[in-house]
């Protein structure tokens, strides 16, 4: 009797609570929107520990940010600073400096509203996507029921960045013009091949159809929404950034090599074995990759609107471009003053370096975004000539071609060195014309063409600006013409073994 009791007291006091519950029905749905309101203001606002995985695992492990800097220097502002430090992270590449980067450029924050800039935003949201460190898993596993769960939330954290990272980037780039598009790609192309081996790598990834559109696993969850169903679009503009090609995907892979990595060497292997018709790409890659250059000559430099520089910090290192640098020394500074005086940082050229005031020398290193130390570092020195010659000077593309032609301040490459040349060129130089037809004439590495009849047009072209090494070349080629012809056993010894 007294169990029965029980049982009808307990019954009793449920019918009591659900008839609570009824009758509170209208409040709830009233309150309902608020709680909504309030949780979609809130969660967002406390980054990614609030997901799903935070109200469901008990061992949670908090979303990694990047430490602020410390301090006010008296070279930048506080918030100049914070940018600079985020750009050192970003390039060498720490996966949530990008994240916030790519935030502050954005202008999430009112306090970042002067930083705005869509272009900048886009590029470090794609260099986020791009990074394996977003997606290579690295917590430990272990079995629980049928499926093994994570043991930390931090890949589910980054899954969770990695999302958001995506739908930024198609929001972004939906609202972009073509040009601003192809500016977002050329900026990303530059960050990866200045990485060396694994910017390379990343890059063959990010054209190979058997990977993500970011180069991640094609299996990788936030790839797979990226490509959207028909009940969710996914991510349209940010999966046509970057177009599958095998040829594109072979060549990075072949320069990737190129930098002497061995690892590279086995992608590049399973690369060619992977089909027929990529190994067939190969004598074609090859010649691509000797005159590929990449898209910009270091970091755009543009002045934004909100007085905060983009700075180059690509960690150049190297034995070749070390030594290099070196020998910056061996080119005359008036060059270097020539370069400055056409950027209007100083008013007049100057022939040696003793010349330049304290002043004009902060002046340059503040508009690379570097330190104001006063005194021109070597890599200035020779972002001055870059900077003048990106910006139009004849003079300064003509100089810059001599330095990737013998390797000083920069490392010798050919086909860099025709390049400036060719811009020389277009805008009259003769000089230019001169270098361009030995180019023509030696058959140097890394030039595309090797057509001798055009290089006898340039020198003819070069007489007649008045250039007299030109000219006396000329004579000396017309000379030869009456010569009789080479032997046969001559013909076909290298260029480097024949008497001249």
């Amino acid at each position: 009797m007294r169990e029965a009791g029980d049982a009808i007291a307990r019954l009793v006091s449920l019918r009591e609570a659900a008839g609570r519950a009824i009758g509170d029905r209208a409040a709830l749905l009233r309150r309902a929107p608020v709680g909504a309101i309030v949780a979609a203001v809130v969660i967002p606002l406390v980054g990614c520990d609030t997901g799903p995985s935070f109200w469901l695992h008990k061992r949670a492990s908090a979303c990694p940010r990047p430490q602020a800097a410390q301090g006010v220097s008296g070279q930048f502002n506080q918030q100049q600073q914070e940018i600079r430090a985020l750009r050192q992270g970003g390039f060498r590449g720490d996966f949530f400096a990008q994240l916030e980067l790519a935030r502050r450029y954005e202008g999430q924050r009112a306090v970042d509203k002067n930083l705005e800039d869509p272009v900048e935003a886009a590029v470090w949201y794609g260099m986020a996507l791009a990074n394996s460190g977003g997606y290579a898993p690295i917590a430990a596993y272990e079995r629980r029921g049928k499926e093994p769960r994570a043991v930390s939330r931090f890949d589910d954290c980054r899954a969770f960045e990695r999302r958001s990272a995506y739908g930024a980037l198609d929001r972004l780039l939906s609202r972009m013009s073509t040009e601003e598009r192809e500016k977002v790609r050329n900026r990303v192309i530059y960050v990866l091949s200045s990485q060396g081996a694994d910017g390379f790598r990343t890059l063959a990834r990010i054209h190979d159809g058997y990977f993500g559109p970011y180069g991640e696993p094609s299996d990788n969850l936030q790839a797979i929404e990226a490509y959207g169903k028909p009940s969710r679009p996914g991510a349209p503009a940010a999966l046509d950034l970057f177009r599958r090609n095998d040829v594109d995907a072979y060549l990075y892979n072949y320069l990737a090599v190129q930098t002497g990595d061995v690892s590279a060497y086995v992608m590049l292997k399973d690369f060619e074995r992977s089909s027929p018709q990529r190994a067939s790409y190969g004598s074609f890659v090859e010649t691509k990759a000797k005159r590929w250059i990449p898209t910009y000559e270091f970091y755009p430099p543009e002045s934004p609107d909100s007085g905060v520089p983009h700075s180059d910090e690509s960690d150049l290192s190297g034995e070749a471009r070390e030594g290099a640098l070196s020998r910056i020394h061996e080119l005359p500074f008036v060059h270097i003053g020539e370069a400055l005086a056409y950027l209007r940082v100083i008013p007049n050229p100057v022939l040696d370096e003793k010349l330049l005031s304290l002043n004009d020398a902060q002046s340059v290193q503040a508009m690379l975004g570097r330190p104001t130390t006063g005194r021109l570092s070597p890599i200035e020195k020779v972002r001055a000539i870059q900077y003048a010659a990106v910006n139009g000077s004849s003079k300064a593309q003509l100089v810059l071609a001599v330095m990737y032609s013998e390797g000083v301040g920069v490392p010798r490459d050919y086909a860099r060195a025709y390049h400036w040349y060719e811009e020389a060129e277009r805008q009259g130089s003769a000089e230019a014309k001169y270098a361009m037809s030995t180019f023509f004439s030696l058959g140097v590495q890394g030039v595309a063409d090797q057509d001798r009849a055009k290089a006898v047009v340039y020198q003819i072209d070069s007489a007649l600006s008045g250039f007299k090494p030109s000219a006396h070349r000329l004579q000396q080629l017309l000379a030869q013409v009456s010569r009789p012809p080479r032997q046969m056993a001559d013909r076909g010894r290298p260029y480097s073994e024949r008497d001249y």
